[in-house]
C-alpha cells in the first residue's frame, strides 16, 4: 500500500529552476525603479509567497498602492527582458513520469500567478502529469494552508494521503498548518538548515530520491 495518495508539488526552486532568474528580475525592477536593491538572500527568502505579500515583505514601508507599478516592471523583466535561463531541475520529468506510472495522484501549489503556472505547464509539457493547480492570485499567500486545504476538498483526499514537496520553508509551514507531511528539497530557494526548521518528514537533494522517501 502506498504512504501517500497525493503528492503536491511547488513549482518554482522545487520543479523549474528558476530561483536564479527571479531573484536577477527582482533587483532589475528595483533598479528601473529607483528602488533599493534587494539582496539574493532576502529575495530568496521571500520566494514561495504570493507577489503582493513577497513585496511587503522586501519593502515594508512603501503602501501597497505602489505594488502594481512594481508588479508590472517584474513581470517584464521576466517575461521579455531577463534572458536568465529557467530549466526544469535534472530528473524531474523522470520523476513526474515514475509517480504516474506508480499511480500516485500529483497537483501543484505555488506561489505563481495563474497565467505565469499556465505558462510553464505548457512549455515544459508537464501540464498534463497534475490532477488540479492553486496559485498565490486565487488562493491566500503560504504559509496559510488555504491552497492545500483547497487541493484536498477538491481531490477528495484526506491530510493524512497528501504529501507537500517544496524549496522553501513557506511549502513546509503551509504543510504543517494543513497538518500534511512535507518533504523538503535543498537544491532551490532555501538551505537543508533552513528547511530543517519545519520538520519536514525528510530533505532530499535531488528530484529523484523523492522515489526513495516513497519506498519507505
Amino acid at each position: 500500500m502506498k504512504p501517500y495518495e497525493l503528492v503536491i508539488f511547488d513549482w518554482d526552486g522545487t520543479l523549474m529552476d528558476s530561483v536564479s532568474k527571479i531573484v536577477n528580475c527582482m533587483q532589475q525592477m528595483a533598479s528601473s525603479l529607483s528602488l533599493t536593491i534587494p539582496t539574493e538572500k532576502a529575495v530568496r527568502d521571500i520566494i514561495g509567497l504570493s507577489m503582493n505579500e513577497a513585496l511587503s515583505v522586501l519593502y515594508p514601508r512603501l503602501s501597497p498602492v505602489h505594488f502594481e507599478s512594481m508588479l508590472a516592471s517584474y513581470k517584464q523583466h521576466y517575461l521579455s527582458l531577463n534572458s536568465t535561463p529557467s530549466p526544469l531541475f535534472e530528473g524531474c520529468e523522470s520523476l513526474l513520469n515514475e509517480l504516474s506510472a506508480r499511480d500516485y495522484r500529483m497537483a501543484v501549489a505555488t506561489g505563481k500567478g495563474r497565467s505565469g503556472l499556465n505558462r510553464v505547464l505548457s512549455e515544459s509539457g508537464l501540464g498534463h502529469h497534475f490532477e488540479s493547480t492553486r496559485c498565490a492570485d486565487e488562493s491566500k499567500s503560504k504559509p496559510h494552508p488555504d491552497m492545500l486545504h483547497a487541493l484536498l476538498d477538491e481531490l477528495k483526499v484526506k491530510p493524512a494521503h497528501a504529501l507537500m514537496v517544496g524549496d522553501s520553508i513557506h511549502d513546509l509551514n503551509m504543510a504543517n498548518n494543513a497538518g500534511i507531511d512535507s518533504v523538503g528539497v535543498s537544491y532551490g530557494a532555501h538551505s537543508h538548515e533552513r528547511l530543517i526548521e519545519a520538520k519536514p518528514k525528510a530533505i532530499i537533494h535531488a528530484p529523484l530520491q523523492l522515489l526513495d522517501v516513497l519506498s519507505k
